[in-house]
């Protein structure tokens, strides 16, 4: 990391008077791996904070493209869904003083009325993603870039925490549409991987043949060939989501009752 290319970024961006005031955007990227839920963070240089991707809006950007903008310039991803979910307004959202502790291990005086220490509303942005595409990298303001449990987050900048819960109830709410328009699964898949992603996104467990009724009488998906690989069970159907998904309802696919015993 070259320690003055740091400073003179940073420097570069305090200096900007072309950001929309007080508004910034923050991304929440899911992701699905080894039957587990995570979210994308970054770690700031010279502190022991997790963010999540975000950043602040020019005058001359929509806020979408400011949060593709951003996404992409601190973790490269691109082109990927990206769905606004919230907007959080807290007065006191930012008073843990993230910023002013990192301009002052980076030596760097701003007056205390600079426009990066005064109140921020925020826009949630998030997206499912597949978890082995996310190659990320550090930019000048992030040292490292790593997958979390979301039911295990390392200490948060900010209230970064409260956007990822906030962004996981809106997963679970949406889930049809949600997971239907991502590419967390492969195109042909089973039943039961299909099965597993739900209840690890809904941290609940269901009985298979209610969840199989529930989730085609959604009109979800098209049934495909059998899987057959040599084994002596019976050959499951792939399965694979329809081109048009339409969920009036953004109800959970799934209700208490059909939980396992």
């Amino acid at each position: 990391m070259n320690t003055e290319k740091n400073k003179e970024t940073l420097r570069e961006l305090i200096d900007t008077k072309d950001f929309v005031a007080h508004v910034s955007v923050d991304c929440t990227i899911f992701g699905f791996h080894n039957n587990i839920l995570k979210v994308l963070l970054l770690k700031y240089h010279d502190l022991d904070l997790w963010s999540l991707p975000g950043g602040f809006v020019f005058n001359d950007e929509d806020l979408r493209e400011a949060a593709e903008r951003v996404l992409h310039e601190r973790t490269h991803l691109k082109d990927i869904f990206l769905k606004q979910f919230h907007t959080f307004g807290r007065i006191d959202r930012t008073e843990n003083n993230v910023h002013q502790i990192l301009l002052r291990n980076k030596g760097i005086e701003v007056p205390k009325d600079h426009w990066i220490f005064q109140r921020f509303i925020t826009v949630g942005y998030c997206s499912l993603i597949d978890f082995s595409i996310a190659n990320t990298f550090p930019d000048a303001f992030n040292e490292t870039c790593e997958w979390f449990e979301v039911n295990n987050l390392p200490k948060m900048a900010f209230d970064h925490d409260r956007i990822i819960e906030t962004g996981l109830e809106y997963l679970r709410m949406n889930i049809n549409t949600e997971v239907a328009a991502s590419n967390l699964l492969p195109e042909k898949f089973t039943m039961k991987d299909l099965q597993c992603l739900y209840e690890t996104i809904l941290g609940q467990k269901f009985r298979r043949n209610n969840f199989q009724r529930k989730i085609l009488s959604l009109n979800i998906l098209d049934r495909l060939e059998k899987l057959y690989d040599g084994s002596a069970n019976k050959a499951p159907y792939l399965y694979k989501f329809k081109n048009r998904i339409y969920n009036p309802t953004n109800q959970y696919p799934i209700s208490n009752e059909d939980e396992e015993n």
